[in-house]
């Protein structure tokens, strides 16, 4: 070190990396945040994030450059006297770029409380995986399970706590408790909603056509179970960012069961034939 120093090699260019090292491990130590509380996510690193990421947007609508992805999804979610179904495709899309077809779009948070996912897959998991931490500890502390009401008030708070800074998520938290069983939608603008019918993405509105002719309170379990499954399969056939495979899970007062995973390409065949058996 002595003969460099009388040499000077450590004022050569490539000698003074302490200075990179420092700036290295001081933004570890600001960014490691990130992977050790959820609820302290680094901004994005410019002022004012929550504005000027609203620029960004709006400029690259002017310029035609795509800002954000286009998504496309379809799930749905009712409750009925036996309980509540979810039933959802397993296409993932990225403008007209199909990622996959076997996407698993439904989360199990818990053994009584499932989630799905609409809008940006990596947030929906993401809050998902969040919110089966929180179950988990409120099961704990109280040595009760927690209320679809109150874990839907989680996901809300923690939308509203990132609001505008470009989170995309609208996903349905179903579930069953002492109250029976629950249903909420919830949205990355924080808006929170309970109610017995609800579907979610692009194919939402074909969804809608089959459950609006075919829900009511009193069907029975493989009668509500075909319900979600063919609406589903309208979607996939009407909307070309759903597809792949028509996943149906049923929520009792014992639990989530997965009743089926077929592809949607069998039930259109499925269903034609029936059309041809009937005439």
């Amino acid at each position: 070190m002595a003969l460099a120093e009388i040499c000077k090699i450590s004022d050569a260019p490539y000698m003074k990396t302490r200075d990179n090292i420092a700036d290295l491990e001081r933004d570890c130590q600001q960014y490691a945040c990130n992977l050790l509380n959820p609820y302290m996510l680094s901004a994005p690193p410019y002022e004012d994030p929550l504005k000027n990421l609203q620029n960004i947007v709006i400029d690259g609508v002017k310029s035609g450059i795509q800002m954000h992805f286009d998504h496309g999804t379809t799930t749905l979610g009712f409750k009925y006297q036996g309980g509540v179904i979810l039933a959802v495709d397993s296409r993932a899309t990225g403008g007209q770029f199909i990622g996959s077809q076997t996407m698993k779009k439904i989360v199990e948070i818990n053994q009584y409380m499932l989630g799905t996912l609409a809008g940006g897959a990596a947030d929906c998991v993401y809050w998902d995986r969040v919110l089966a931490k929180e179950c988990r500890l409120h099961e704990l502390r109280n040595k009760e399970r927690i209320s679809v009401a109150a874990a839907s008030k989680i996901m809300a708070n923690i939308a509203h706590e990132y609001k505008g800074m470009g989170l995309s998520m609208g996903m349905m938290l179903a579930g069953y408790d002492k109250r029976g069983p629950g249903l909420y939608y919830v949205d990355s603008d924080a808006s929170r909603s309970p109610g017995n019918v609800f579907s979610v993405g692009s194919g939402s509105v074909y969804a809608f056509g089959v459950l609006d002719s075919g829900y009511r309170w009193d069907l029975k379990d493989d009668e509500a179970q075909e319900l979600g499954r063919r609406a589903i399969y309208n979607a996939t056939f009407r909307d070309a960012y759903s597809g792949g495979i028509v996943r149906v899970y049923h929520m009792t007062a014992d639990g989530w069961v997965n009743v089926s995973n077929t592809d949607c390409m069998d039930l259109h065949y499925k269903y034609e034939q029936e059309k041809k058996n009937n005439k």
